[in-house]
């Protein structure tokens, strides 16, 4: 949600309003809504003021601590109703059992609630659109596929099938970044215990010392004396910037496309490339099911381009589907974008002209794929050197802080 400042007039009285919406439309639309009988100028985005930071800032904290819908669940939910619809039973029926069998809180609601929607003579595709943000993009274009085509089990078992891997991959990315983040988590813990316990038994001696002391022990005296003396204020302004900062990435647009730029940038050692990757191979493997699935290209690149999380590449590819409105082929509306290899476009270009886009986007899905697994296997290979470095630079302080005064002093001893 962004913030708007909206322009209006009323009998010749001009006023300015604050309004949260998604976009400049909506904005417009619910000063409109809220403001009978002024007319609606235009629309301006704005920073929000104070209040509303920290309002937002309460609202993220509340929501951190609402149940969430795991992703195994909502699978696990998925390909029961597959299952139950495949074998005959009604999908009301097939969503009511699940309801009842569905371990997750928030999920049991939003099934007993598309239950009573169907019941009460809504379509399931009806129903489900109020839960987009929990379902995602691709569980409503597949509902309203199957819905379409009447096999709501066959395109349920795809959607699971998208879904399983999409987690999959995101599971086997967080179990390589584990063991790095517990190595650099414990590097810095051991360090902050060597400051805070080691170097004060130092201090004394080198406070006696009439010379000037090396760089290495000024930086660790300075460290040290923050860490003791100011280090719970430390911890709690690291936590505030943190948070903030996630807090802005989750709320405010410009900042995430700054943030997402900056991940997929090549400067950005390893990062970039596991982003770009994975975020591509999400985009591919769902494009290609939904055109494999009968569902036409456009509706099918919307829906795909809503799975993409970063907010850089995101806005590449949604000039795809304006460009194919303007009778630009599908090959050339992703050249134009800049994100695809040569040998990436050829391919879906000879799947245009052949009629066999399906498998050549399901050719170009694996090769993204394969890119991000091979990442993913050698990850503890390319992040050694980074902490290799980090080691060897806290070692060679901590030595040459505490080694260097004392040398000095056996040579005035000497």
């Amino acid at each position: 949600m962004n913030y708007y400042k909206v322009t209006m007039t009323k009998r010749g009285k001009r006023i300015t309003e604050v309004v949260k919406a998604k976009s400049k439309i909506s904005a417009m639309r619910t000063a409109k809504q809220e403001f009978i009988g002024f007319n609606v100028l235009k629309a301006e985005e704005t920073t929000p003021n104070i209040m509303d930071n920290i309002g937002d800032l309460l609202s993220g904290v509340q929501k951190s601590f609402e149940p969430k819908v795991d992703i195994g669940n909502k699978i696990s939910s998925i390909r029961q109703i597959a299952v139950m619809t495949d074998a005959g039973i009604s999908i009301h029926d097939s969503i009511d059992e699940v309801a009842k069998n569905t371990e997750n809180p928030k999920l049991k609601t939003i099934f007993t609630t598309i239950s009573n929607d169907i019941n009460a003579g809504k379509g399931i595709g009806d129903s489900i659109e109020p839960y987009k943000e929990d379902f995602g993009h691709v569980a409503i274009a597949m509902t309203n596929l199957g819905e379409k085509t009447g096999n709501i089990a066959g395109a349920y078992h795809k959607l699971a099938n998208i879904l399983e891997s999409i987690r999959d991959n995101t599971k086997k990315f967080k179990k390589a970044i584990r063991t790095p983040l517990i190595t650099f988590a414990a590097m810095g813990v051991a360090f902050t215990i060597l400051i805070m316990v080691v170097v004060p038994k130092f201090k004394e001696m080198f406070e006696k010392f009439d010379s000037a002391l090396p760089v290495p022990t000024q930086i660790l005296l300075f460290l040290e004396n923050i860490l003791n003396n100011y280090g719970l204020y430390v911890l709690g302004v690291l936590i505030v910037i943190v948070y903030s900062g996630m807090h802005s990435y989750k709320t405010s647009r410009k900042f995430k496309y700054k943030v997402d730029k900056i991940l997929v940038h090549p400067k950005f050692y390893l990062i970039h490339k596991i982003v770009f990757f994975a975020t591509m191979h999400k985009y591919t493997l769902v494009f290609g099911e939904l055109v494999k699935s009968g569902i036409p290209v456009s509706e099918a690149l919307d829906t795909a381009v809503g799975m993409v999380d970063n907010a850089y590449i995101k806005q590449k590819l949604l000039t795809v589907n304006s460009n194919i409105a303007r009778g630009i082929s599908l090959s050339d509306a992703f050249e134009q974008t800049g994100l695809f290899e040569n040998m990436l476009l050829q391919m879906i270009r000879a799947g245009e002209n052949s009629g066999q886009l399906d498998m050549m986007l399901g050719k170009v899905e694996g090769y993204y794929d394969s890119r991000f697994q091979d990442l993913i296997d050698n990850l503890a290979a390319y992040i050694e050197p980074i902490m290799l470095f980090f080691i060897a630079g806290l070692v060679l302080l901590m030595a040459l802080g505490i080694f260097m005064p004392m040398w000095d002093l056996g040579k005035a001893v000497k």
